[in-house]
């Protein structure tokens, strides 16, 4: 392994470009700990002690959340505005035509998505100042705003953050600061256990307990995550002047978690809803209904997996057009062993991708509702381990150790992964 990794460093441009990722994060870190102006952090961390949802959060700024820097709502603004994006482009007729123009049309697209970035991120920062006022020294609505406007600043600056490591650094720059900060909170968690340990709330048995769920959890995730279903394609051989094309064979790979963590994020978005409602309508009833979507609940917990599976399924069919991936194979000449093609090719193959998308539909909903039975089976409380993080970080470290793999093997060294 040390071989291996000592190859990351015998090329000058990747050795930059890991370094300048490493930087980044330092500075990502760095303004974690910045406190947003006016503000009593003290009493919003007494709202984070519980692994609730706001600790799933808080789990994906890496802290900042709890701390409400400068980064508290980290990239998510950003997030939501690339699935709208995303959902757009499929459904208005101009944005699907600037996503097949290339790479200027990608510019616009990202351009937009960065306008909805700021409009999102300052609704959602108003939202969080207002509903977080208790903890505001002077709750006022200059104040209010002023936090708005500091929480959205933080948010733009973490999508400037990211696009730089795309750029100049390895991977996928977005997806790298939510690893980062999902990564920094391990050592709190074990500090949190050893201080379980040694004050007896938990004994040995709980803890191994834990650690053989996780590590079961990291080869489950890895597996599906890796996972597809490869459809053998074969081309016929077409003669053209005196070139002959064609005449090979390939395979068309379907993954079994076509639709990544995004059900999830939608899922917890609509169920946050009520509660989120509930903060700002002091009505009794109104209160008692958001009591039941509160995160762990019974009705929350059934919810949440049911709608996982609805957005999974939804997701799926909105991105991955099967009639245009049948159409594109008749176009060039390719074709299904045993079938005919056109519609008897893309009725296999939208029949094909509904069954394995079921198994990566009920993989989500496992993921997501995790941490409740962990907490349940070990007795270990207040320490997150959830499937959703564990998702995002195993996805992120796959791709990353890919785009080393490919950069390693174009200079003809010995290859990352084995």
């Amino acid at each position: 392994m040390l071989g291996a990794l000592s190859n990351v460093f015998k090329i000058t441009e990747l050795r930059q470009k890991v370094v300048f990722t490493l930087a980044m994060f330092l500075v990502f870190r760095a303004g974690t700990h910045i406190p947003v102006p006016g503000v009593n952090a003290a009493v919003i961390e007494q709202l984070f002690t519980t692994g609730n949802l706001f600790g799933l959060m808080d789990l994906f700024s890496g802290g900042a959340l709890s701390k409400f820097s400068v980064f508290a709502m980290s990239i998510t603004p950003y997030i939501n505005a690339s699935i709208i994006m995303q959902l757009l482009t499929i459904v208005v007729p101009k944005f699907e035509q600037w996503a097949k123009e290339g790479e200027e049309g990608r510019k616009k697209i990202t351009q937009l998505t960065r306008y909805g970035t700021v409009l999102l991120g300052f609704i959602q920062a108003i939202g969080m100042a207002y509903g977080l006022r208790v903890a505001i020294i002077n709750p006022s609505i200059g104040y209010i705003l002023l936090i708005a406007l500091t929480l959205t600043a933080g948010t733009v600056f973490l999508m400037w953050l990211g696009e730089q490591i795309t750029e100049k650094g390895i991977g996928n720059g977005i997806s790298l600061i939510i690893f980062a900060g999902i990564v920094s909170r391990l050592p709190d968690g074990l500090y949190v256990l050893y201080q379980y340990l040694a004050a007896g709330t938990i004994h040995i048995g709980n803890l191994l307990l834990f650690i053989i769920i996780a590590l079961a959890m990291i080869v489950f995730v890895i597996a599906i995550q890796q996972g597809q279903r490869k459809i053998p394609v074969q081309y016929a051989k077409r003669v053209v002047g005196r070139k002959t094309y064609g005449g090979h064979s390939t395979h068309i790979p379907l993954k079994i978690n076509q639709a990544g963590v995004i059900p999830i994020i939608f899922a917890s978005s609509v169920l946050m809803f009520p509660v989120t409602i509930a903060q700002f309508v002091d009505v009794g009833w109104v209160k008692t209904m958001a009591s039941w979507f509160e995160w762990g609940t019974p009705l929350q917990t059934v919810l949440y997996a049911l709608m996982i599976l609805f957005f999974t399924y939804f997701y799926t069919a909105v991105t991955l057009n099967i009639p245009d991936m049948a159409e594109n194979m008749k176009k060039y000449g390719g074709f299904i062993p045993g079938l005919r093609p056109g519609k008897p090719t893309a009725d296999y193959l939208d029949r094909v991708m509904s069954r394995i998308t079921l198994a990566g539909a009920v993989f989500l909903a496992l993921i997501a509702i995790l941490p409740n039975f962990v907490a349940a089976v070990t007795g270990i409380k207040g320490v997150y381990f959830g499937g959703t993080a564990l998702l995002i970080v195993v996805g992120v470290a796959l791709d990353t150790m890919k785009q080393i793999e490919a950069l390693i093997l174009m200079r003809h060294y010995q290859g990352f992964m084995k």
